[in-house]
């Protein structure tokens, strides 16, 4: 019977020898802090269930592979599969989960006076369309941190935490997002104006 207290590398080498207790340790040691991960950023349990699942199930394909570098942290590696899932999950739905709209409510429109007339409502529209597509063309990492923070409400400290890097890193990759942006506005020659 394997010991709880064997590190996560002495659990990964047994499995990876055969022995099947081993990833259930692994699994049971770090499922609270992936299964978080995930559901702050879907925000949906049965979504969250399934991108749990398919995460530990690439884990354990990569582990029987051989693909696994023992340099790297294993915690740090489940979270970047599972991360890299649910960025897969968004592109699969063309949509992030925050700027879900329908005809009753549209999360862009919450500057919208009840008394806007139909042009004013259009260019709003027009404009929250424009600003989807700027985060659309950001690298990963600095779209996911203008998601998180701007629509996921999440602090610089979280967005470091849940990405595994530094807040300066996190600060830094919201900081190029928004100079990006702004690149993008001036070379398309674009008006953000709200009517």
């Amino acid at each position: 019977m394997l010991s709880k207290s064997l590190s996560d590398i002495e659990l990964v080498r047994h499995y990876i020898d055969g022995d099947e207790h081993a990833f259930e340790i692994l699994l049971l040691r770090h499922k609270r802090k992936v299964w978080s991960h995930i559901f702050l950023m879907v925000r949906d349990k049965e979504i969250t269930e399934d991108l749990f699942q398919e995460a530990f199930i690439k884990v354990v394909h990569h582990l029987k592979a051989g693909k696994y570098n023992e340099e790297g942290k294993f915690l740090p590696w489940v979270m970047r599969i599972a991360h890299n899932l649910v960025i897969d999950h968004f592109r699969r739905k063309k949509k992030m989960p925050m700027v879900r709209s329908n005809d009753d409510y549209d999360v862009f429109a919450t500057h919208s006076q009840p008394d806007k007339n139909v042009e004013e409502r259009i260019v709003n529209a027009q404009i929250d369309a424009d600003v989807r597509k700027l985060i659309d063309r950001l690298p990963p990492e600095q779209k996911e941190v203008v998601v998180m923070r701007t629509y996921l409400g999440m602090s610089f400290k979280e967005i470091a935490e849940h990405t595994d890097v530094s807040i300066n890193t996190a600060l830094g990759r919201m900081r190029y997002a928004l100079i990006n942006m702004r690149r993008l506005i001036k070379q398309h020659g674009m008006q953000l104006e709200r009517a």
